[in-house]
């Protein structure tokens, strides 16, 4: 059994369990029996509209070994001090795959780093798809510090159409819909991600999504991202933005390809 550990919340979006399902659904046809497991309950509800039927909650990454046993092996997505643990896990594990989350990154024990971008095959499939014409705009998940909210002046009749994240409170929904032409519900983000023919983000892993999918894509630097991750949207054809000011929507669109889900599939499968 393969134990996939990506961690999430109300502060930090689902990115990590977007990917994980690309990676898993891909292992499962490989023939690998993967399980997810998620930091809050709501993440594997949400795991569900990306074709996760079922994952296990657990408290944090030092909670691994609770499900996973001797000889198993698992794959961890996360920032999380693991306090020694990762050692142990080492120790026990068949194999311990994590993804690099920094840089600099380095392995520490007998880990395998794991990087790269790794989008859904769906949103390959909606490349050659006619798109609908929409300025969609996706922060991330979640907005606990209703950064929307405080750059509202930056929204404003803009014709721009906010796709909700799972974490939004309701009474903020209210607030936002004075700024946006329309608000869109969570459980839309893989169709209007991959039908709309402008995607303005926040969120890198939605920026790769989108791109895949054929859309213009910008990343609106509004959560001051690593100046190396940044140039790396750039280096595949992703504008990076400060404002929305800067965004030219008569500009064609760069066709680009850079989905690494096979190639870091094919790195998990050498070693389980």
């Amino acid at each position: 059994m393969l134990y996939y550990y990506a961690y999430t919340g109300h502060k930090v979006g689902l990115d990590r369990v977007k990917k994980a399902a690309a990676i898993i659904k891909e292992l499962e046809k490989n023939g690998v029996e993967c399980r997810l497991l998620v930091n809050d309950f709501r993440a594997g509800l949400a795991a569900r509209d990306y074709g996760i039927a079922d994952s296990i909650t657990i408290e944090t990454i030092q909670d691994i070994d609770a499900v996973a046993q001797i000889g198993n092996s698992v794959i961890i997505d996360s920032p999380e001090d693991d306090h020694g643990r990762l050692e142990k896990y080492c120790n026990e594990f068949k194999a311990v795959f994590i993804f690099r989350q920094e840089m600099q990154d380095q392995v520490r024990f007998s880990e395998q780093l794991l990087d790269g971008v790794a989008v859904d095959k769906t949103y390959e499939e909606a490349n050659s798809k006619e798109k609908i014409s929409r300025k969609l705009f996706f922060l991330n998940d979640a907005d606990y510090d209703k950064v929307i909210l405080n750059n509202a002046s930056l929204f404003e009749d803009k014709g721009l159409e906010l796709l909700l994240g799972h974490y939004f409170f309701v009474k903020y929904e209210d607030d936002l819909a004075k700024i946006f032409t329309q608000l869109h519900e969570p459980e839309e983000y893989m169709e209007l991600i991959q039908s709309s023919t402008y995607v303005i983000t926040s969120s890198l892993q939605t920026a790769f999504e989108a791109k895949t999918s054929g859309t213009c894509v910008y990343f609106l630097n509004l959560i001051n991202q690593d100046e190396s991750q940044l140039q790396y949207l750039q280096f595949n054809g992703i504008d990076v933005v400060e404002t929305l000011d800067e965004i030219d929507f008569k500009k064609n669109c760069i066709d680009t390809s850079f989905n690494q889900l096979e190639r870091i599939v094919q790195d998990i499968l050498q070693k389980i």
